[in-house]
């Protein structure tokens, strides 16, 4: 049904133009016939060829399988299943896999800007007490916050664990960078303080992420048109950090009632395919 909604779209040519990429992926059920290539940069691109990880493995599962989001890179798949392992090292049963990729990447209908070359993916915070889940189990279960509730510090949740986990993925050649919650940040920051700390610049705070991480992998070698993104800045990152525990949790200040109204921003304009780079309309158009 979703292929048949996608190339009703797809011959309508006038509709195309101003279909919002989001609709045009999401409802792609499959991956496409071209070999795997990440295309275009994290928050806008697509993946040809993508491969699905497995709903469930030795040290994994899949979770939220309903949103059809386990695909990407083989270079993805292979970074899930070495933290996986590591994670298991470390004394959890494995770890819990939530979104990557759709099908054929692209945007998504929600819950994420980034995510659409195969080459993202979020890790829950929540120690798997079973990998043996069944569908129903992994749609209705829920991630672990490791947060404050003033957002401040970490809480009781955290754990070393929680630490060795994230150091062993920051550590991984493949890795970029990773998304984390400022308090988690600023409580690694404090916790590392014997040895190489080299691999906590990779850890960088941003909005939310409190109850996973997000995991940006590089671009694969010989990927000729998958875009990194810049380059981290120099330094482990810490005492930047701190501004997502005070200044970002700031109140605003009072309006001013002399100042003019604002003005409204309008709207950012939809992601179409005309946006995207050119090879992703192969990709959507593939069998």
């Amino acid at each position: 049904m979703k292929w048949l909604v996608l190339t009703m779209v797809l011959l309508a040519a006038p509709a195309l133009a101003d279909t919002p990429a989001k609709v045009l992926f999401s409802a792609v059920d499959t991956s496409s016939n071209h070999r795997t290539a990440p295309i275009g940069s994290y928050a806008r691109g697509c993946v040809a060829g993508a491969v699905q990880l497995p709903e469930s493995g030795p040290n994994w599962q899949a979770m939220r399988l309903s949103r059809n989001r386990h695909w990407g890179t083989p270079e993805l798949v292979g970074f899930i299943e070495r933290l996986g392992q590591s994670a298991a090292d470390i004394g959890w049963n494995g770890i819990y896999v939530g979104d990557m990729s759709q099908p054929r990447g692209g945007p998504m209908n929600g819950g994420h800007k980034s995510h659409q070359i195969g080459l993202d993916v979020d890790v829950w915070l929540l120690p798997p007490a079973s990998l043996d889940l069944s569908a129903r189990q992994r749609e209705n279960i829920s991630s672990l916050n490791v947060r404050s509730a003033d957002q401040r510090t970490v809480n009781s949740n955290w754990t070393p664990e929680h630490m060795a986990v994230l150091r062993a993925a920051a550590r991984d050649p493949a890795v970029a960078r990773i998304f984390v919650a400022g308090a988690i940040k600023m409580q690694m920051c404090a916790d590392a303080r014997r040895g190489d700390r080299r691999w906590l610049r990779k850890i960088r705070p941003w909005w939310g992420h409190n109850t996973h991480f997000h995991v940006r992998l590089n671009c694969p070698r010989g990927a000729r048109n998958c875009e990194n993104q810049a380059a981290i800045p120099r330094g482990d990152g810490c005492a930047d950090a701190e501004w997502w525990v005070t200044d970002a949790l700031a109140p605003p200040p009072p309006p001013d009632p002399n100042a003019p109204a604002a003005v409204p921003r309008p709207p950012k304009p939809e992601i179409t395919l005309a946006t995207l780079p050119s090879q992703c309309t192969g990709v959507l158009q593939s069998e």
